[in-house]
């Protein structure tokens, strides 16, 4: 679980490489039209703050983590990147009480799940009454004397990601109100982001040599 100030602030320079080569804006980021372009869904959810839960779909390396980022910067809300593969219900509910602060203090919250579709059961279970209610169920105490403690939520956006829409659950897979497929890149957008990258590293290139890069890249930046 790692709660991020987007892109830092600290130089540029300073930034790791991965970092300073992610695009920050919807106006930097390339492809992704279908969703993206003028008039297009998730742009209008976007620009007219209407963002609501989500599920991005697609193959690695299309930019639903970046796209992510992007969102939870355009929205001013905090982005808190979960693991579903490394983080269970403690870390799930640490991030509930991480929202709950943040709400305190006049500040929304971005939950990003990545590779969503490997959540364990027992995370599902504590996710259901956050996504559907806004609320947390806490057990208190153990044994026979053990009670279960109803604790109302501020509302926060999850954005769930996957290469694998096809495992989602059923059941968490129908709390979503939307599911977005992320494609693979073109050449020409390819060629857009390999010399937006040349220019942030300072390097000179020509036209020809972006294209021959961008055409053997696979679809992926």
């Amino acid at each position: 679980m790692e709660q991020q100030s987007l892109f830092g602030n600290r130089a540029g320079q300073d930034m790791p490489l991965a970092t300073r080569m992610r695009p920050r804006t919807l106006e930097e980021f390339a492809g992704q039209r279908h969703l993206l372009g003028k008039g297009k869904v998730l742009r209008q959810l976007i620009e007219e703050d209407r963002v609501s839960s989500m599920i991005f779909w697609g193959p690695p390396g299309v930019g639903k983590t970046t796209l992510a980022q992007i969102i939870a910067a355009r929205t001013k809300a905090n982005f808190i990147n979960f693991s579903a593969v490394t983080s269970g219900i403690k870390e799930i509910r640490g991030v509930m009480s991480e929202a709950e602060q943040n709400h305190r203090m006049g500040e929304r919250t971005l939950l990003f799940i990545d590779e969503i579709h490997r959540l364990s059961h027992a995370v599902e279970e504590v996710l259901y009454p956050a996504m559907e209610d806004y609320a947390i169920d806490i057990i208190v105490g153990k044994g026979p004397s053990a009670n279960s403690i109803r604790l109302d939520l501020p509302k926060f956006t999850l954005i769930g990601a996957t290469t694998r829409a096809g495992s989602l659950s059923a059941p968490l897979r129908d709390r979503f109100g939307v599911t977005l497929r992320l494609e693979l890149y073109t050449p020409e957008e390819l060629t857009k982001i390999v010399t937006r990258s040349a220019g942030i590293l300072n390097c000179d290139i020509v036209p020809e040599g972006a294209y021959e890069i961008a055409r053997r890249s696979r679809g992926t930046p």
